[in-house]
């Protein structure tokens, strides 16, 4: 019985808790563990399995990063809906309602993009690591991927709960992030330090901290970058960004990103119109060219534009330029503030394409978002049904307002 447990464990079980009530996914179905009720209740507080938490609160985390990214990509005009199937219409429409399942409850295992279980599942099983893991870079590691998802919580979602608790704001989730980074920065060894240093800038920013943000920022060591692994063993373990555009053409690149002309951006025209519509035109991004390519997660060219951010002026032409000769693109110029602040948006578009950033930044910048809201929703020339909403950030799902007894 523990064995068949661990065996689903080992396939980065999820603990998710969702209005307090705890329950094991990872597995395809529930059936695939025998008899639960058989489960010694303490199998999960047992430091001896510490490690074994440890590690599927990093795979929750990668799976959940890798599907956020693809939700984020087409509420924020990074990625376009390529299918007929309608049940991702939402997310590209801008239409997001909390009765939507797929982005409430959908897993890793589901076809489609989820995002609040699967980011909800990843924070909940990173903070039970970070409470039974004893030894402190260990722990370290599980406040961090704990942070990160608490941060990209409060980046996609308009609020959300956890643990069965209350529903929490944006704000309280970004304290809650910076808590966990703050933890990791004072354990962790340097490469878990520098991730959350990065992550604790970026959380800053959205509290508006700019002089934490840019102690956190000037402290990562140039070069550095932590990233999430992806493998082609399951589904689950797969780039879902991979996945989605290039193998399964069930999305194609935003046409904002057809014909950018930097290296950062690389994207190919395919000639033809998506397999999954037979409308929408096929361009598919190269920046993760297989199913097992990695996706960063906090990297020194981030910490140098959040640096840039703060400190403005020619200084931040300056480090932008540095950041585009790095690349191979062209220098650029800008003198006014209002040229410098465009400057700034569209390098963070290019740098940080496609890796869980655009959306928070087109609402953090407030941005518009296009089509406009009332513009009839399509694709190329076929007309999918409805119109575009005004939805930048996901609702509280129904699910969790309905059985969670701390939510009005």
């Amino acid at each position: 019985m523990i064995n068949r447990l661990t065996s689903c464990l080992r396939k980065a079980t999820t603990l998710l808790v969702l209005s307090g009530v705890a329950f094991l996914a990872g597995c395809d179905t529930l059936l695939d563990i025998e008899a639960p009720s058989r489960v010694p209740a303490g199998f999960l507080e047992d430091p001896a399995n510490a490690q074994l938490l440890l590690t599927s609160a990093v795979a929750d985390f990668e799976c959940a990063f890798s599907e956020y990214i693809a939700a984020g990509g087409l509420i924020g005009d990074e990625l376009a809906d390529g299918q007929l199937a309608a049940r991702m219409w939402p997310y590209d429409r801008r239409s997001v309602d909390p009765s939507d399942n797929v982005y409430s409850t959908f897993t890793c295992n589901d076809s489609d993009p989820g995002v609040y279980q699967t980011l909800s599942t990843a924070r909940a099983i990173a903070d039970r690591a970070l409470e039974i893991v004893q030894e402190p870079t260990g722990a370290a590691t599980a406040a961090a991927y704990a942070g990160y998802s608490y941060l990209l919580l409060g980046e996609g979602m308009c609020s959300a709960a956890a643990d069965g608790g209350p529903e929490l704001s944006t704000t309280e989730l970004f304290r809650l992030a910076e808590g966990r980074f703050t933890t990791a920065i004072s354990d962790g060894a340097p490469e878990i330090a520098n991730m959350a240093r990065v992550g604790r800038a970026r959380t800053r920013l959205n509290l508006g901290d700019q002089a934490g943000a840019l102690t956190d920022a000037q402290g990562v060591p140039e070069g550095f970058e932590k990233v999430a692994e992806y493998n082609a063993a399951s589904f689950r373990s797969s780039n879902r960004i991979w996945t989605l555009n290039n193998r399964d053409e069930r999305v194609s690149v935003e046409r904002e990103f057809w014909d950018v002309d930097d290296p950062r951006v690389p994207v190919v025209d395919i000639g033809r119109a998506a397999g999954s519509d037979d409308s929408t035109p096929l361009w598919v991004q190269m920046k993760y060219p297989t199913q097992s390519s990695s996706i960063p997660i906090a990297t020194w060219e981030e910490a140098q534009l959040i640096i840039a951010e703060v400190v403005g002026g020619q200084a931040a032409v300056e480090i932008i330029n540095g950041l585009r000769t790095r690349a191979g693109a062209d220098p650029v110029s800008a003198t006014t503030d209002a040229e410098i602040r465009e400057l700034l948006i569209r390098e963070r578009q290019i740098e940080l394409w496609l890796e869980s950033h655009h959306l928070n930044d087109m609402n953090r910048f407030g941005l518009d978002f296009t089509p406009a809201a009332g513009t009839p929703f399509q694709e190329g020339s076929a007309a999918k049904g409805g119109f575009y909403g005004s939805v930048t950030c996901l609702p509280l799902p129904r699910v969790e307002r309905e059985n969670n007894p701390n939510i009005s």
